[in-house]
């Protein structure tokens, strides 16, 4: 990392400030958007296509404490009053609760219903009952409740979503209000392309794009579906025409379709993914894909410019504040190296250890026990989302959001998204609180 005397953008050319936002997964996404619609210039830096990709499409705030929770968003300042070291100590219920309906307000009832206020209950791809805040309309008919009536039709060529698993789960298992489902499972045959007979769910949904297709496909299960029984289909009933293959597949069943969530890549989040990189685009973030930050430069106490690998070259990006939402050890943002230390490998920033957890301890035994305290590691923050060292910033205009924040695990709380967006709304507040943003995104579009 080099360092070098270098002015801000908007010192030295007048313009709108410049945010680089590193990382492109849901806090990447929302902080960019939050930051353009406020009138700054946005760069959004990122080498993959970010984690929602990998997502089930849906929104977790708070699932456990570790009791199941019904209503998150309430419970959130209790449980971070239990967890001083959570991230949500940091961020706190108002933005959480903003952040949610900021993200409601791009993506739409399209996309995600519910208003984070409530838990609902989904099954899952092996029959579980899981918690989770926001949902994709596709699966509002899945939302298990006492005396619900489901068959779980599998499809031969998708190998990855076991309906008999699914179903047999569900009718043992008593739901979180006592109730129970009755469920049972149909196993059909369909070929997404001719002579292909172990697809992935992409290109199932592919080709239930095809509205010819999709009417084959439901022709197919009419004979199954019994009167008054929901219908639980792998996640695949469309990419793009997704709306129209739901409806339309529906209506030839007869019946209120619901889509469960299988293994990653999974298409509902590929779904959502989709919509907030092409509004990030539609308003003009520059969107820099496939590049990596490779250096930066510093001088008094800021970070003056961010270098990028593109192709072939290196590009350096003047900036007046980054934000770091690159993720963590899942993205390779965080690396633990062959001597036991964790390193932060975008911008060289220290993190944090859990309390009383030294490096020689950051992993035990015991894998069906305790959590591995590793996965709390990542970069401290002070309630601005600013980059702290022993509560002093790293550097004034740093800050991070989402899965690189220490202190929590996410799958075990189910506080992921919650995390994402309220530290998002909070890093992107913050910077522009700090920054001089005279206009609209709107009125200054031709700048970026």
């Amino acid at each position: 990392m080099t360092t070098t005397a270098v002015p801000t953008t908007a010192a030295r050319i007048g313009a709108q400030p410049h945010v680089v936002v590193i990382g492109a997964g849901i806090a990447g996404l929302t902080a960019s958007l939050r930051l353009r619609r406020a009138g700054a210039r946005v760069t959004q830096v990122t080498k993959g296509l970010g984690g929602l990709q990998l997502s089930q499409g849906t929104i977790d705030i708070l699932g456990y404490t570790p009791d199941r929770v019904s209503r998150p968003l309430d419970a959130i300042d209790d449980y971070a009053a239990a967890h001083p070291a959570h991230p949500y100590a940091k961020i706190g219920a108002d933005a959480v609760r903003q952040g949610v309906r900021f993200l409601k307000e791009i993506a739409g009832d399209e996309f995600l219903v519910g208003d984070g206020e409530e838990n609902v209950n989904l099954p899952t791809a092996v029959g579980a009952v899981r918690p989770t805040a926001l949902i994709p309309p596709s699966m509002t008919a899945g939302v298990l409740h006492d005396g619900l009536k489901v068959v779980i039709i599998g499809i031969a060529q998708l190998k990855d979503f076991h309906p008999m698993l699914i179903a047999q789960n569900l009718e043992r298992t008593v739901l979180p209000d006592g109730g129970r489902v009755q469920a049972r499972a149909v196993m059909t045959d369909f070929e997404p392309r001719p002579n292909e007979f172990d697809a992935s769910g992409l290109t199932f949904a592919r080709a239930l794009d095809d509205p010819k297709t999709r009417r084959t496909f439901a022709e197919g299960l009419k004979g199954f579906v019994n009167e008054g029984e929901a219908v639980g289909l792998p996640a695949v009933l469309g990419l793009d025409d997704h709306q129209a293959a739901l409806a339309e597949i529906s209506s030839i069943l007869g019946a209120p379709v619901f889509e469960i969530s299988s293994l990653p890549p999974c298409v509902p989040g590929m779904r959502l993914n989709e919509k907030l990189v092409t509004t990030v685009k539609k308003e003009r973030v520059e969107f820099i894909l496939g590049s990596k930050v490779v250096g930066r430069t510093a001088a008094d106490g800021r970070i003056a410019s961010v270098t990028v690998g593109v192709a072939g070259h290196k590009r350096e990006i003047p900036c007046d504040a980054v934000i770091l939402a690159a993720g963590g050890f899942e993205s390779a943002a965080l690396r633990l190296d062959s001597h036991g230390t964790v390193h932060d490998t975008v911008l060289d920033l220290p993190v944090k250890l859990p309390e009383g957890i030294d490096a020689d301890h950051l992993t035990h035994g015991d894998y069906w026990g305790d959590p591995q305290p590793l996965f709390e590691v990542g970069v401290e923050v002070d309630s601005s989302m600013k980059v702290v060292k022993d509560g002093v910033p790293v550097f004034d205009n740093v800050y991070a959001a989402g899965g690189v924040l220490a202190g929590a695990t996410r799958w075990q709380d189910k506080t992921g998204e919650g995390i994402a967006l309220g530290s998002a709304v909070k890093a992107a507040d913050a910077v522009l609180a700090a920054l001089p943003v005279a206009a609209p995104a709107a009125q200054t579009a031709e700048r970026n």
